[in-house]
């Protein structure tokens, strides 16, 4: 809400901006020469390693560092560095982490604006969402900064005046490998409640967005935690291969794809490792005719246009009550039009630019297909070429609605992650729901309607692990968030993240003398 107030007050003044004006003086101006690794507190090059490759600008396209893979030995190294730091934090109570968690928490809320600019400028995505993103990263560091102290067994009283306890134990070094769409903030999601349980993490970031991970790192041992606990990795498949199957990596979590989701899960079968899968989606919206129509039209497009409609939970299979369907539509539509698209470091843009090229055709090639088998481009959908020179060579699209949709098109059954809206018709509300889990994902889902038994009734049914009424996209940190069958399976945020970075011991304690039966 303060952003958003924010933003209402700098509104007269972005608007009497002259176009010459209207730029950013930094997109199209930062290269990262510093290493990109992270190890025992320093940022380190690899001690091995493949060919650099190029990390790019997706503003501008332009290339912004180098990236050299890390190979084995600089994967062991970043696993033993932690495993080191894990005999100290763990021993640590949970007060003790808690103290060092909130610093953390303090100093990226102090460089949020930093923080944000290079999120921005490695991502695409607007500085008005990175600043969000980055403010979520830090409330969910001092989530967790609350629990460290509450980590706790329990006592079981039993006969004769024995009794049993429990110990909630860390689980050692885990393996955190995160998603180029929301780089910094995935990272804190995995971070801050194994740190909170007492572990040490190694983390390999996207390697089309390796720079904010490595600022966390930096931010975690000014915070004070032991040198090594939180390391960074860079790279890309083969990187992450030698972290799974590292024999000191006692978990691993993931945020990525169902295909890489289901090769992890393999490599950690076979060393008998628990995981956190955050897979795909594609994920129903349901808008019934009964909808303040205003509010729902607001969360379709919070729903589909996020980070360029880059993001994993989004709303993309849009169903409408057909009695509403071309008011509905028609809003959309317009609204949809008016859509600020350009240099993502103004303040007035709303969507910035694809992660990369070969993304960006992907994405176009959807739309090219759905076209083909049946469906009609609303609006949107062609490549977008801003007026700024400088930016003439990113990879930005204009958001794309399509209409005339029907449940067997790719582009309704296929994660696109892209800004691309499927809207499908519906007459009944048992129609809508078996409609809406015909579908192997099961991430998110959303429901607007004024009656709130059949809201309450729709989300129950719906074969989803983050459900919304009445908004989209919401994803307080206090709250789990986790999907259904090939959306993956464990949870982020919320206490039951907990559960996932830690272990039960159970201690049984005999008062009297053993009995024996031998």
């Amino acid at each position: 809400m303060l952003a958003r107030s924010r933003l209402l007050n700098l509104l007269p003044q972005l608007c009497a901006l002259r176009p010459s004006l209207a730029m950013s003086s930094v997109t199209g101006t930062v290269t990262i020469h510093q290493p990109l690794n992270y190890r025992a507190g320093a940022r380190v090059q690899p001690a091995d390693g493949g060919q650099a490759e190029d990390v790019y600008e997706p503003a501008t396209g332009r290339v912004i560092t180098k990236l050299v893979s890390s190979g084995e030995k600089e994967v062991d190294l970043a696993v033993q560095s932690a495993k080191a730091a894990f005999k100290i934090w763990s021993q640590m109570s949970g007060m003790e982490r808690s103290r060092v968690l909130l610093e953390a928490a303090r100093i990226i809320r102090e460089q949020r604006e930093e923080i944000a600019t290079l999120e921005t400028i490695n991502n695409g995505k607007s500085i008005f969402e990175a600043r969000v993103d980055i403010d979520i990263s830090w409330q969910c560091l001092e989530y967790y900064a609350g629990l460290a102290g509450s980590l706790a067994g329990e006592h079981i009283q039993l006969p004769g005046g024995s009794f049993g306890y429990t110990r909630r134990e860390p689980l050692g070094v885990c393996a955190g490998i995160g998603a180029w769409n929301y780089p910094f903030q995935v990272a804190c999601w995995k971070a801050a409640p194994a740190l909170a349980c007492g572990n040490a993490m190694v983390f390999k970031p996207s390697p089309f967005t390796p720079l904010t991970v490595v600022r966390l790192a930096e931010i975690f041992t000014e915070a004070g935690v032991p040198k090594g606990l939180f390391n960074v990795v860079q790279g890309g498949a083969a990187t992450g291969q030698f972290l799974c199957h590292h024999p000191d990596v006692a978990k691993i979590s993931f945020t990525g794809s169902v295909p890489t989701g289901i090769k992890i899960m393999g490599m950690a079968a076979k060393g008998i490792k628990p995981v956190t899968l955050e897979l795909g989606g594609k994920s129903p919206l349901i808008i019934f005719s009964d909808c303040a129509l205003e509010n729902a039209v607001n969360g379709a497009l919070m729903a589909n246009f996020l980070t360029q409609g880059e993001v994993c939970c989004n709303g993309t299979r849009v169903f409408v009550e057909r009695k509403i369907l071309d008011v509905f539509t028609k809003e959309v539509v317009k609204r949809t039009q008016k859509i600020k698209i350009g240099d993502p470091l103004l303040e007035d843009t709303r969507m910035g630019a694809l992660i990369n090229r070969p993304h960006l055709d992907r994405v176009q090639g959807f739309i090219k297909q759905a076209k083909e088998q049946g469906a009609e481009v609303l609006c949107g959908g062609d490549l977008y070429v801003p007026d700024d020179p400088k930016l003439k060579n990113g990879y930005y699209m204009q958001p794309c609605v399509l209409g005339n949709c029907t449940d067997d098109m790719t582009c309704v059954k296929e994660e696109i992650f892209g800004p691309v809206m499927s809207i499908l018709p519906f007459d009944t509300e048992e129609e809508v729901v078996e409609r809406a889990n015909n579908t192997k994902f099961g991430l998110a889902g959303g429901v607007f309607t004024r009656d709130i038994q059949k809201a309450h009734r729709v989300v129950a049914a719906l074969k989803a692990g983050m459900c919304f009424i009445n908004n989209y996209n919401i994803s307080p940190v206090e709250l789990p968030f986790g999907g259904y069958k090939a959306s993956g399976f464990g949870r982020e945020n919320g206490r039951a993240a907990m559960e996932y970075y830690s272990q039960l011991k159970t201690v049984c304690v005999e008062m009297g003398d053993v009995e024996s039966v031998f």
